[in-house]
């Protein structure tokens, strides 16, 4: 199978104006300056330090993170951005103490209007019933959803990078699904990240997503929109040609660090040959770990590799 896909570019329907776009709703995010607030969190932890971190996006909507940071450090300190799944949240705080007792920050964001604490303000006349890849739509790319979203990270990334005590050199990003592609779009707007460790990412090839059994993938919702807002396909064209501003084979050319990314050749919910769309867009240093008779599921080892990878990456 990786051989049907090791050379697949993709849709090949970047916009024109992609890179424009991006950077407009980038300058749009740097106006914002880089006000935010912490709130201690009880974390009862020997090891680690918990705040609630709140800032407000694009269109005053209040964004949440978690911030852990080890309890005692000399100097500046490396950082793991993290990024979490579809309709999820940034999960127990637990989970990040063993980043700390390791000498790293995290953050992890929550994703406006999904399962954790940050606002989702989007007004939109079309659905906002099934799925947040169709939200804003009818308006067009400037009220998607996930541009909001991606802005989000952009100036989350910021905020982490001007906090006196992190070490701007070692910053990486890691996520599984939407948060794998969130960890891609990271690493694309903030030349700053170092390393992307990266499991089956969502949010990528749109186009051939809905040609690959889309009612039992992530992506099902493509086919609800076109079944209650455009039963004839009259406006297919331009629903794809929207949604090609938020798919992540597009940002993957700006990335600049190296990428390690895991996928299960038997995921049907995130297609193989959508990640490969984008993983091949890739021009930086990457390594694909491969695992044959896996899907859209936790994936052995990796957690393992990741560690390798971060221990040796600062010499010790």
């Amino acid at each position: 199978m990786i051989e049907k896909w090791k050379n697949y570019n993709g849709s090949n329907s970047k916009p024109l104006d992609f890179d424009d776009f991006w950077e407009c709703n980038k300058i749009e995010v740097e106006e914002l300056g880089l006000d935010y607030e912490l709130k201690k969190y009880e974390l009862y932890s020997n090891v680690a330090d918990a705040y609630q971190l709140f800032f407000s996006g694009v269109d005053g909507a209040k964004i949440y993170a978690q911030f852990v940071t080890p309890k005692k450090f000399e100097g500046k300190i490396p950082l793991i951005m993290q990024f979490h799944g579809y309709h999820t949240n940034s999960g127990d705080w637990t989970d990040k103490i063993s980043h700390a007792a390791e000498g790293y920050a995290s953050i992890s964001l929550d994703v406006r209007g999904q399962g954790g604490l940050s606002e989702d303000l989007t007004r939109t006349v079309g659905g906002t019933l099934k799925g947040h890849i169709i939200r804003g739509i009818d308006e067009g790319k400037e009220n998607l959803f996930f541009k909001k979203v991606f802005q989000d990270i952009y100036q989350l990334t910021r905020i982490a990078i001007s906090m006196e005590y992190i070490d701007e050199k070692y910053i990486y990003a890691y996520g599984a699904s939407q948060g794998g592609g969130q960890a891609i779009v990271c690493a694309a707007l903030s030349p700053s990240i170092r390393k992307v460790f990266v499991c089956y990412p969502f949010l990528s090839d749109y186009r051939e997503a809905y040609k690959l059994d889309v009612n039992n993938s992530a992506y099902e919702e493509i086919s609800y929109w076109f079944r209650f807002r455009d039963p004839l396909h009259e406006k297919e064209e331009y629903l794809f040609n929207q949604l090609d501003y938020i798919d992540i084979q597009y940002f993957a050319p700006k990335i600049k660090a190296e990428v390690i990314w895991a996928i299960g050749l038997e995921d049907r919910i995130c297609h193989p040959k959508t990640q490969f769309a984008t993983y091949n867009a890739i021009t930086s240093s990457k390594e694909m770990v491969i695992f044959p008779e896996y899907g859209h599921e936790y994936l052995p080892k990796f957690g393992e590799i990741m560690r390798k990878k971060l221990y040796e990456d600062r010499g010790r």
